[in-house]
């Protein structure tokens, strides 16, 4: 059973790969990609293949300490973290794309101070590979025991790959669990606020991020509210979702509120390129009543109610006054009528 070992302390670089600081000290080396026909400046590896193909090429590691570093090298799949970045699975994690596609021509290399070392490597991509967006990563890492805490800490240096395999490209977002709240004021009259909460899902095959726009409005688009200020969500891998909330304040009681929620999927081609695609939307409705407004209107039904009941019982007694005396009259005349018999 592994102890609280292979903590991840640098963050894995997946766009420009420079030195990161580890949580209990500097990381010594550097990797960058190797230069080569696919180009001399790249930050990270981006290609096009078709399934069934293999690609080649090649990871520098640089030693910028001043002792002899030995890392261990591998393929990893990439993954959405909470905080929006990209993030490569740990050595001991298993991949299924990328992590298990690519391959260095070494586990592990030893970089001498002031020294550089080329790792080439490649990535096989399988006959049956979905077609789309892969996003994985090439690791670097060094496990070293952290004596302060008895724990073994594992710190990495990664560049991101990215393939798009030939076939049907799909992009789609969808929009799910979608819920509007709202919180009125105590003043009839003033406006609450609204929290408009959902989940933008990845359900295509390509990485996408989308430009957001949350809107509250009363009955027949009334009163409508324009959310500000919303945080762009991250770039999603296919099948990822991410989650939003987004406050609207300045929000009208008008009674039955619909929330509305459009996204506009960007992607982005292997030049930078970023088209928007068609938007999708979604509502969802809320009752908005101001609470003080709607206790007085209670109470002022109720005093309807008791008036119109108040009314019915005083006709009703009238009424029954009127049969009295119409009967007692009737009963008066036939004793006159008998008497006078």
């Amino acid at each position: 059973m592994k102890t609280a070992a292979a903590l991840l302390a640098a963050l894995v670089i997946i766009s420009v790969p420079v030195p990161a600081q580890a949580a209990d000290g500097d990381v010594t080396w550097t990797v960058r990609t190797a230069s080569n026909d696919f180009g001399a400046t790249r930050s990270s590896y981006s290609y096009d293949v078709s399934p069934g193909t293999t690609t080649s090429d090649a990871m520098v590691v640089a030693n910028k300490g001043k002792e002899t570093v030995k890392l261990s090298v591998y393929g990893a799949d990439g993954y959405t973290t909470g905080a929006g970045q990209l993030d490569l699975l740990t050595g001991d994690q298993q991949s299924t794309g990328i992590g298990a596609w690519l391959r260095a021509t070494t586990t592990e290399v030893t970089v001498a101070p002031g020294k550089v070392v080329e790792v080439p490597f490649s990535i096989a991509v399988p006959d049956n590979a979905t077609p789309g967006d892969h996003v994985g990563g090439i690791v670097t890492s060094l496990t070293a025991a952290d004596q302060s805490s008895n724990v073994n800490v594992e710190r990495r240096l990664g560049i991101r790959v990215k393939l798009r395999v030939a076939g049907e490209l799909a992009p789609a977002l969808a929009i799910e669990d979608l819920d509007v709240g709202y919180e009125g004021v105590a003043n009839p009259f003033g406006a609450g606020a609204a929290t408009v909460s959902y989940t933008i899902h990845n359900t295509g095959n390509a990485v996408q991020t989308a430009d957001q726009a949350v809107a509250i409005s009363g009955p027949f688009g009334w009163l409508r509210t324009e959310a500000t200020g919303i945080t762009a969500p991250p770039e999603l891998l296919p099948g990822e979702s991410w989650q939003v909330t987004v406050p609207i304040k300045d929000v009208s009681p008008a009674v039955l509120l619909a929330g509305t929620v459009t996204l506009t999927p960007l992607l982005t081609d292997a030049s930078g390129s970023t088209t928007s695609l068609e938007p999708v939307s979604a509502t969802a409705r809320v009752w908005a009543l101001p609470w003080t407004l709607t206790v007085l209107l209670l109470v002022l039904v109720g005093l309807l109610i008791a008036g119109v009941a108040l009314t019915r019982r005083r006709r009703t007694q009238r009424k029954q006054r009127e049969d009295e005396r119409v009967r007692e009259a009737v009963e008066a005349a036939l004793r006159e009528k008998d008497t006078a018999n």
